[in-house]
């Protein structure tokens, strides 16, 4: 298969400037380094033509707006060769909507999300993965990627948690990059999603994570057989369960540490601009109540709930850490890496705190000084 190009379709109703729109387009597009246009339809009979025309292309990635018309929404679930290469995309946040099998949907992250949906479309063409369930509901999955090398001795494994303020609307696409900048420095990559605390509670977030790390131990030690779906497995290295990373960004560090923290076997725990001390970061009111609302009310109000997930109070945890921060993003951010890595570091736990320029999103891109250090780091502690 050749280089990807992407073809980004604008459905009727779509309020959005166009000009806006291309702009952001565009910048994706020289970012991935391939060729791209956007086509504006009128209607359901219009897009669908531009699909089965993809649909030709198997190196087409076809990323759809696809707006609040009802009429368009048959669409969204017709089958055809383009859907395993389809995102579909919405700015706001309309309600379920049910789309053909292998196309991805994603909504309510605004203007900026039709970033994050070419990025996910270009990655997950350039770069598949196998998508592993471990249990029965639509967001239980995990994405495996592994390292380009056949048998040998076993890998070290990166388990990644996506942040997002435990909000529906931020998945797993988040880390993408890190999956596949982690693959080829030789990790096997588990990109972890979970149900999210605004829609399903947050015991079943918890679960979740833990059920998901426990499907990797498994897959990893043998216990559980290959799963049958994705990319062949049979001829890759085997997974290292004695060299297992847990590594979060914002919401997912600290998911990660309270892993790290309940579960054994993880050799290194991650935090890539982490919330690590929720009942701060719940009177500060970070990201306008997202504590509060994923753990179901205020440390006053559900004390048990807090003692058990916020990484401070959980200290110590007794595996190694790293603490990484931009040192351009939020300053609340950086005071709460700050002390967290303090307080570990007093409680006697082996911690590594690195500051280094650049903002929240930047932890996690692969080409960034945080990255970089953050990677060189991983090295030190699993490919001694």
């Amino acid at each position: 298969m050749g280089e990807p190009n992407v073809v980004i379709v604008i459905g009727p109703g779509v309020a959005a400037d166009p000009g806006l729109l291309r702009q952001v387009a565009e910048t994706e597009w020289r970012a991935l380094g391939v060729p791209g246009r956007l086509v504006v339809v009128g209607g359901p009979t219009a897009l669908w033509d531009v699909l089965t025309a993809a649909g030709q292309d198997e190196t087409c990635a076809v990323v759809v707006l696809h707006g609040p018309d009802v009429a368009v929404r048959p669409v969204l679930s017709r089958p055809g060769p383009h859907a395993a290469r389809t995102v579909w995309y919405d700015t706001g946040l309309p309600g379920p909507a049910e789309v053909a099998t292998g196309s991805v949907r994603m909504a309510g992250r605004g203007i900026w999300g039709l970033a994050w949906a070419v990025r996910h479309a270009v990655h997950r063409l350039r770069h598949p993965a196998r998508r592993v369930p471990y249990g029965p509901a639509a967001d239980q999955w995990a994405e495996l990627r592994l390292p380009d090398v056949r048998g040998g001795a076993p890998v070290p494994v990166a388990v990644l948690v996506h942040g997002g303020f435990w909000r529906s609307i931020w998945g797993a696409d988040l880390m993408d990059a890190l999956a596949i900048d982690l693959a080829a420095r030789g990790y096997a990559a588990w990109n972890l999603e979970y149900r999210r605390p605004d829609q399903h509670g947050w015991q079943s977030t918890t679960a979740d994570v833990a059920d998901g790390f426990g499907a990797l131990t498994a897959l990893a030690t043998g216990s559980a057989p290959p799963p049958a779906a994705g990319p062949a497995i049979e001829d890759g290295p085997p997974l290292d369960p004695e060299r297992i990373a847990v590594v979060g960004h914002s919401a997912g560090g600290q998911l990660a540490f309270r892993l790290a923290a309940d579960a054994g076997g993880v050799a290194l725990a991650v935090s890539l601009a982490g919330v690590l001390d929720l009942a701060e970061a719940d009177r500060r009111r970070l990201g306008t109540g997202a504590v509060a609302g994923a753990l179901g009310g205020t440390r006053e109000e559900v004390p048990w709930v807090y003692a058990a997930a916020d990484p401070l109070t959980r200290l110590p945890l007794g595996v190694p850490q790293l603490v990484v921060q931009g040192t351009g993003d939020d300053l609340d951010m950086i005071d709460m890496s700050r002390r967290y890595a303090a307080a570990a570091q007093a409680a006697g736990d082996d911690v590594v705190h690195l500051e280094r320029p650049g903002d929240h999103f930047d932890v996690i891109d692969p080409a960034s000084p945080a990255w970089q250090a953050t990677a060189a780091e991983l090295a030190r502690r699993l490919r001694p």
